[in-house]
């Protein structure tokens, strides 16, 4: 079984529990993730499944975008609602005109310091395992692009009234939406942190691919949860691509640099490889093109064909 699953992740459930329970689900070992989300997260969530585990490094760093909640007037220790309230201040009147100042503010690429509770290796170990330890981490800003940016009042009177409000990113991969919120609340003086985010796409995936365990489940004890996976070449969809007979795809596949007609030659000036495809469209290889050979960089012992 080989693709790419869209999961549609549930709250609660780190990202590493999501892939055990598709491993379980799917009896199939090969699987991981492309793209961490928090626990308290939702939404699209990339699993890589069989030969396409060999994929997922094309993927890790794509666009993404989101949509969620934050509560200002309280910093936590996580800039997120699992984290303990360790400051409350009181939340100024805030007006369009402040919030389109925030849009403004944030939107474009930006130094963004991840929070205490991430992932960040920092002395060789996770900067989550250190906070936990109640160690205090420094941790450098990083350059991130935040391509667009929303800030609207909550639609319920009650939590607009508490200070909620919503928020719309679409952003680089790397950006942290717990720091945003933090950063937001801290520059209207009054802090603030996540209460809720939902992943709405990730590179070209959508909340319309993303399938929930229960329906994964219920087609593998239907049989037919291969049907769920999308072809595992949808990965790298947007590189160029080549297509070669039946001699020339063996010799690939054996290792060996194929040289191209210029009518055959891929377009691949500004992608980080080629597609590679046999005789029967079926997705064989990335390949690398110097401008005169493809030199295969990952084999696939493609048995269907991957391409609709």
């Amino acid at each position: 079984m080989d693709g790419l699953l869209i999961v549609d992740k549930p709250g609660g459930m780190s990202s590493h529990d999501v892939v055990a329970r598709a491993r379980r689900i799917l009896r199939e070992k090969r699987i991981g993730h492309a793209g961490t989300l928090d626990p308290l997260a939702t939404g699209v969530l990339v699993l890589c499944v069989g030969q396409a585990t060999r994929l997922s490094e094309y993927l890790l760093g794509e666009d993404k975008a989101y949509e969620g909640v934050i509560r200002l007037g309280q910093r936590t220790t996580t800039d997120d609602a699992e984290g303990e309230v360790i400051e409350a201040r009181a939340v100024p009147p805030i007006t369009p005109e402040r919030l389109r100042q925030l849009e403004a503010q944030f939107t474009g690429t930006i130094a963004q310091t991840p929070p205490q509770f991430s992932a960040i290796q920092k002395g060789g170990q996770r900067a989550y395992a250190l906070a936990r330890q109640g160690r205090s981490v420094e941790l450098e800003p990083r350059q991130v692009t935040v391509y667009e940016l929303r800030l609207m009042p909550s639609d319920s009177k009650e939590a607009a009234e508490v200070g909620h409000l919503r928020i719309l990113v679409r952003c680089s991969g790397g950006t942290y939406i717990r720091a945003l919120a933090r950063d937001i609340g801290e520059a209207l003086g009054c802090g603030g942190h996540l209460i809720a985010l939902r992943r709405t796409q990730a590179g070209r995936f959508t909340l319309a691919d993303a399938v929930t365990l229960e329906r994964i489940e219920a087609a593998a004890n239907a049989g037919t949860a291969a049907a769920l996976l999308l072809p595992m070449d949808r990965a790298v969809a947007d590189w160029p691509a080549a297509y070669l007979s039946d001699d020339d795809a063996r010799r690939l596949r054996m290792g060996q640099a194929i040289a191209l007609p210029t009518a055959a030659a891929p377009r691949a000036a500004h992608a980080p490889g080629v597609r590679v495809y046999d005789s029967r469209r079926a997705f064989i290889a990335i390949a690398h093109w110097d401008g005169m050979k493809l030199k295969p960089a990952k084999v696939f012992n493609a048995a269907p064909p991957l391409v609709r």
